[in-house]
């Protein structure tokens, strides 16, 4: 089979478009098809293994552990190990696993659901870690709740785009801030209001917000809570900057105890992989409530091209794969 594989870290040029064996379905397993696989900014971080906290992680030190690249996919099932049964051969399904830039590859039941009826398989690649994350932020550790105001800094992003939407969906009132190319955009998806971040400062205190999902920003913590209210949520999703060893990654260490010391809360938040929040999120999508928001698509022979242009940071919502 084609695949996206490496054997070192380094930037898109370590990675090689090459024939692999096809993976065979271990007891609890599902081998896909993959039709389309999501790029999302933790395929690069995979790639280059920065910041070295990720090695430290555990997802290898000299090398990836993962030869493959890719997390999200969308696919229908080619065989079940022994021991499936709520998926058969022939489901179209979508979800995460391990070395998705291929065109077959094994996960776990638990990390799939089956595809929204009202998706391709394109846009059903863009959703589960970016679509997951914002679903995470919002109603488990934002407990957002209608009537709420919610600013959310990245807003035309991959999972700024999800947050916009999941926000709405939940009936908050959502103000984006993102450039001014990006504002037609954000409103079209759902923003009542939109700061432009090259015009404005959002925190300089004038409006405060009950919580801020932070979707990769760069401003320090202290700075951030200005345009909270005094019981106000901020939630950190990635982070840049910071060096090679954090990454940006500090400001979501220190989070946490920085609430410590106050009514207003911080939380980090990393993505936790759950069919419970595939389901939630095809639930959303078929009532037309979210809808994925892809910015390019790559064939699988070009996924360096795709990692390079979501490392440049220019991208409305999301940037998909397709393999077959």
């Amino acid at each position: 089979m084609k695949a996206i594989a490496q054997d070192r870290y380094g930037d898109a040029g370590v990675l090689q478009f090459c024939d692999l064996e096809k993976p065979v379905p271990g007891d609890g397993d599902l081998l896909l098809r993959v039709h389309a696989a999501g790029v999302d900014p933790g395929v690069w971080h995979l790639m280059t293994g920065l910041p070295y906290l990720v090695r430290v992680m555990g997802f290898g030190f000299a090398a990836p552990k993962v030869r493959v690249r890719g997390l999200d996919v969308a696919g229908t099932v080619e065989a079940v190990g022994k021991g499936v049964t709520h998926f058969k051969v022939g489901d179209a399904v979508y979800g995460t696993c391990d070395g998705s830039f291929a065109e077959y590859a094994c996960s776990k039941p638990a990390r799939l659901a089956p595809k929204p009826t009202n998706l391709s398989f394109e846009q059903a690649a863009a959703v589960p870690t970016s679509g997951g994350t914002a679903l995470i932020a919002l109603r488990d550790t934002g407990k957002v709740q209608p009537g709420q105001k919610v600013l959310v800094i990245g807003a035309a992003g991959g999972v700024g785009s999800y947050a916009v939407q999941v926000a709405k969906a939940f009936g908050a009132v959502v103000t984006a801030v993102c450039s001014t190319s990006k504002a037609e955009l954000v409103r079209e998806i759902g923003a009542d209001d939109v700061i432009d971040y090259t015009r404005s400062d959002f925190t300089d205190g004038t409006c405060r917000f009950d919580l801020i999902v932070d979707t990769a920003g760069r401003r320090p913590l202290g700075q951030l809570r200005r345009a909270l209210t005094d019981r106000g949520k901020l939630i950190i999703v990635g982070g840049e900057g910071g060096g090679r060893w954090l990454g940006g990654f500090q400001r979501q260490i220190f989070a946490p105890l920085r609430s410590a010391f106050g009514k207003q809360k911080l939380h980090a938040l990393m993505y936790v992989e759950h069919q419970e929040n595939l389901l939630a999120l095809k639930q959303l999508i078929e009532a037309r409530k979210v809808t994925p928001i892809i910015d390019k698509t790559y064939p699988l022979s070009q996924a360096a091209d795709a990692i390079t242009y979501l490392e440049q940071g220019h991208a409305r919502g999301k940037i998909v794969l397709t393999v077959a």
